[in-house]
């Protein structure tokens, strides 16, 4: 593993659907404000607030998202307009998969009374002081990048949200295509996984992408439901982008990030 096959493993392939996620940890914003806006997985219940719970306010939604002062390690950030990626900007070559593929991107499903979006980066890791240079860099990039897509919903919006990704998930677990901003993206396989813990509802997935060389990568992808607000993280490993092997989904943030829901 090279430094080089890595930083073009990582930025390079599927550059339009990991844009997002990628370039939103570079804002130097602390995440304080933003304008407008665990269950095995797929097990299809329901459970806590009811359908009937109301959407929070727009200033509930700001409040509940993740902050500088929720995390222990490494840096939350918001994500700017020039960042974010529009819902008409990401199309499914199957109308069923593409639930998936707004979470991947971290779209908002459904028709949302508000959202907004963070984005995490996991601070660095030092090598061990016998490490050698691949070592050593491949210790500089097994790091995290997470996006955290907070979406809230009236008239049980947020069931029907759980619902369709649940269906996605079953439907599309052979792959799917997609563009994001007018590139193609494709995704090999999903594989339904364990969820975390301190959601009503969840769905946790690996989705493993195919970059424009071939080379295949995970991406982890988990949809919750706290009461009427979905929450989504999309996770990239910049050293398992460059290897292709499988990494942990980083329980510290939606953990943090569930318990501000309430």
């Amino acid at each position: 593993m090279t430094l080089t096959v890595i930083r073009r493993t990582a930025l390079a392939a599927s550059a339009a659907a990991l844009a997002l996620l990628v370039s939103a940890c570079g804002s130097s914003d602390d995440g304080k404000g933003e304008g407008g806006g665990g269950k095995a997985a797929g097990d299809g219940k329901g459970g806590g607030a009811s359908a009937a719970a109301p959407a929070l306010t727009v200033a509930e939604l700001e409040k509940a998202a993740l902050a500088q002062a929720d995390v222990k390690n490494g840096k939350v950030t918001k994500v700017s307009a020039a960042d974010d990626v529009a819902k008409d900007k990401v199309k499914g070559d199957k109308a069923e998969c593409e639930p998936l593929a707004f979470a991947e991107t971290g779209v908002p499903l459904g028709e949302p009374a508000a959202a907004v979006k963070r984005s995490w980066t996991e601070g660095p890791k030092k090598p061990s002081g016998d490490a050698g240079t691949e070592e050593a860099i491949g210790a500089a990039f097994d790091l995290d990048k997470a996006l955290v897509t907070l979406a809230t919903y009236d008239d049980g919006g947020a069931e029907a949200v759980l619902k369709d990704v649940k269906e996605a998930a079953g439907a599309c677990a052979g792959g799917f295509t997609f563009t994001a901003m007018g590139e193609p993206a494709k995704i090999a396989k999903v594989a339904q996984g364990e969820a975390t813990g301190g959601a009503d509802e969840s769905v946790a997935m690996t989705m493993t992408m195919v970059g424009e060389d071939g080379d295949e990568f995970p991406v982890k992808v988990s949809v919750t439901r706290k009461g009427s607000t979905v929450a989504t993280f999309t996770v990239l490993n910049l050293a398992a982008a460059g290897t292709g092997k499988d990494f942990p989904f980083p329980t510290e943030i939606s953990d943090a990030q569930l318990a501000k829901l309430g």
